[in-house]
């Protein structure tokens, strides 16, 4: 079988992906890259394949590239034909599935986008930090969001999916779990759920020790 290959580095949102090529079984080649905000030369690289530089960025057997961690996820669903983390259309999971999986990817994944770098959008130094702080604020907002949402033991209730393993990567991010933990305890017990499964046990441990 022909292999995927992976541009990512460890406790990025590569991981989010990572995590669902390893939870099919599906082979791939993992390329580091380098400090996407640190190194000119990391970013040149990766724009080569993805004029973005971003990770994750996936490219397929046959060649083609696939980035937006969304798409990859309803790709490799319909790729694998496995309703394990997507559910299947006619699904009642489907519907609440597809709104939170857009809602994390469109709102708060792009909280870090402005904020990891905030001088990228604000050059001055001080405005930078308050920008960040008001970004971060935002965040937390969207994630009490989904923390009204939540059910339990997963997102979903009893339906186990890949909005498990995007809680799994992220909660490790800012604000971080013991924000979580007091905040939005279902985010945090359905998180740490998932990444104690057998399947993404090795590919949390690989990315975040």
């Amino acid at each position: 079988m022909s292999r995927y290959t992976l541009h990512g580095r460890p406790g990025w949102g590569s991981a989010i992906v990572e995590a669902q090529l390893d939870w099919y079984g599906l082979p791939y080649q993992y390329v580091e890259v380098g400090d996407l905000f640190a190194s000119p030369e990391a970013r040149e690289t990766l724009a080569r394949v993805n004029p973005l530089a971003q990770v994750p960025t996936l490219e397929l057997p046959d060649g083609r590239v696939m980035t937006e961690s969304a798409a990859i996820t309803l790709h490799l669903a319909d790729a694998t034909g496995s309703a394990e983390l997507v559910p299947g259309i006619g699904e009642p999971a489907r519907a609440p599935f597809l709104r939170w999986l857009v809602f994390l990817v469109a709102n708060v994944y792009p909280t870090f986008t402005y904020a990891d770098d905030p001088q990228r959008f604000v050059a001055d130094p001080e405005a930078a930090k308050a920008f960040r702080a008001r970004v971060d604020d935002y965040a937390r907002q969207l994630w009490a969001q989904m923390a009204a949402a939540a059910g339990e033991p997963w997102f979903l209730g009893e339906r186990f999916s890949a909005i498990d393993v995007y809680l799994a990567v992220m909660t490790r991010w800012r604000p971080r779990r013991e924000w979580f933990a007091e905040h939005a305890p279902r985010l945090a017990a359905a998180a740490v759920r998932a990444e104690a499964l057998d399947k993404l046990r090795p590919t949390m441990a690989r990315n975040f020790g």
